[in-house]
């Protein structure tokens, strides 16, 4: 197991020992095979030496190690990413079912949920990578599989019974099933839509609706949030305009899993957002727009967990979050070379992107 200069690091390296900063946090962990993304966190951090297992850098003394050595270049996923994988191959099956006039497989579906939800205790909706697939993933698909894993997060925060999770899942899965029946060109379309094109879009509330209402043991929230989760509790929503308690609450916990997660992914005509700027887009959201109650859980319990978790602030530095105040969960204290920077006191400066190190 060579040590070897940062400098002299490559893509598939595998770190036989965990990389640690300057104030002993674990900065990448043992065994881990790196990315680009991880050499520029090593880079960032000032990190001299590496210890690290690369192919044709060591003698084996057997084929199978020899086997070994060069599957580390593969890309690993986690049980989570792989059932994620599995979600979206199954919702796109399902979405052509329906484009040609199928029933839904409704029992298939509750099962791959329910085998994706055995995992959500690895899931962190700040952090998690969505796995890498070959070509463009389908962003309404991935979308539509994020917010269900966060809509089932959302319900256990916001303390709905044990027996709404699940529903509430399937509501943040099938909340935008209605695109099947838009037209293909508009969906796609790189461009401002036009007038026409804007209401056309805005009817794929009531088609998805349409699709669920009355599906045979479906609960009643998950066709009402096709239906609602762009509606506004101030009435400024579609596509009918209710207010209030008329949305289902099932429509407000996916309208806020849709947003954060379509904020935070890039598409056709524009670049993914900071997640916390997105966390305080969100609260500003939630007077007169957003659930304040469901707002407030969300964002508490996505930044309750996150000191030592490293980060980029949009001046370029990177940093670790070293202390959270509840009062300004958004905006941290972030060590960046031993300085302790208060980004509540520095508003000029915010978190940009997050890193996952494990």
């Amino acid at each position: 197991m060579p040590t070897i200069p940062v400098a002299q690091v490559q893509v598939g390296d595998r770190l036989t020992s965990d990389v640690q900063t300057a104030l002993g946090s674990v900065l990448l962990q043992q065994g881990r095979t790196l990315s680009e993304r991880d050499t520029d966190i090593l880079h960032s951090f000032l990190i001299s030496t590496v210890d690290v297992l690369r192919n044709g850098v060591e003698e084996t003394s057997t084929d199978s190690a020899s086997d070994e050595t060069a599957a580390t270049t593969e890309v690993k996923i986690t049980p989570l990413q792989q059932q994620f994988l599995d979600m979206e191959k199954l919702l796109q099956r399902m979405m052509a079912m329906v484009s040609s006039g199928q029933k839904l497989p409704v029992l298939e579906m509750r099962n791959g949920l329910s085998a994706l939800l055995e995992h959500i205790d690895d899931y962190n909706v700040l952090t998690f990578q969505s796995p890498p697939v070959a070509g463009k993933p389908d962003v309404m698909v991935r979308n539509s599989v994020l917010c269900a894993l966060t809509s089932y997060q959302l319900a256990k925060w916001n303390k709905f019974p044990d027996r709404d999770w699940l529903p509430v899942a399937m509501a943040g899965l099938l909340h935008d099933i209605g695109n099947v029946k838009v037209d293909a060109a508009i969906l796609n379309k790189p461009s401002r839509l036009s007038a026409e094109e804007v209401q056309e879009m805005r009817q794929h509330t009531v088609y998805g609706f349409r699709i669920l209402e009355g599906v045979a043991s479906m609960n009643q929230g998950v066709w009402l949030s096709a239906l609602q989760h762009h509606e506004r509790i101030d009435g400024s929503g579609y596509p009918m305009k209710v207010k209030g308690e008329k949305i289902h609450p099932y429509a407000k916990i996916v309208a806020i899993a849709d947003m954060y997660h379509a904020m935070t992914s890039n598409r056709l005509y524009r670049k993914a957002e900071s997640p916390y700027l997105v966390l305080e887009e969100l609260h500003a959201g939630s007077f007169g727009k957003l659930d304040p109650l469901y707002v407030q859980a969300f964002i508490e319990r996505t930044t309750q967990f996150h000191n030592g978790v490293f980060v980029k602030l949009n001046n370029g530095a990177v940093g670790e979050i070293v202390f959270t105040d509840r009062n300004n969960p958004t905006r941290p204290m972030v060590s960046v070379n031993g300085q302790i920077i208060n980004l509540a006191q520095n508003r000029q400066l915010y978190i940009c992107e997050l890193f996952s190190t494990k």
